[in-house]
């Protein structure tokens, strides 16, 4: 709340709120040791149904054989390759429709 990126309503009739569930993982320094603890938010996105709960989907996924076709053309070209962590792209997206999470 503090940060303005969700609003707690009451659910409208007819509305379907998406569940969610928190992920927690340990991340281990090479010794076995502790590093830091992290935590995310996940979204049972297997519960939605097309057209009801969502109407279009993007997956930061690409083929194997793209990957190696654009690193084979930059290569013969002498272009650079940078790379890019896509983890994170959807992260500060702006949603068109009006989601509900319980």
């Amino acid at each position: 709340m503090k940060n303005h990126t969700w609003t707690l309503v009451e659910l409208p009739v007819g509305a379907k709120p998406t569940g969610l569930n928190w992920v927690f993982k340990l991340k281990l320094n090479s010794d076995g040791s502790i590093n830091k603890h992290m935590a995310r938010l996940v979204a049972k996105g297997y519960a939605q149904r097309y057209g009801v709960n969502y109407d279009e989907v993007f997956a930061p996924v690409a083929r194997l054989e793209t990957i190696h076709l654009l690193i084979s053309l930059a290569a013969a070209s002498g272009w650079e390759i940078h790379h890019l962590d896509v983890k994170t792209a959807f992260l500060h997206g702006e949603l068109k429709e009006v989601v509900y999470i319980t």
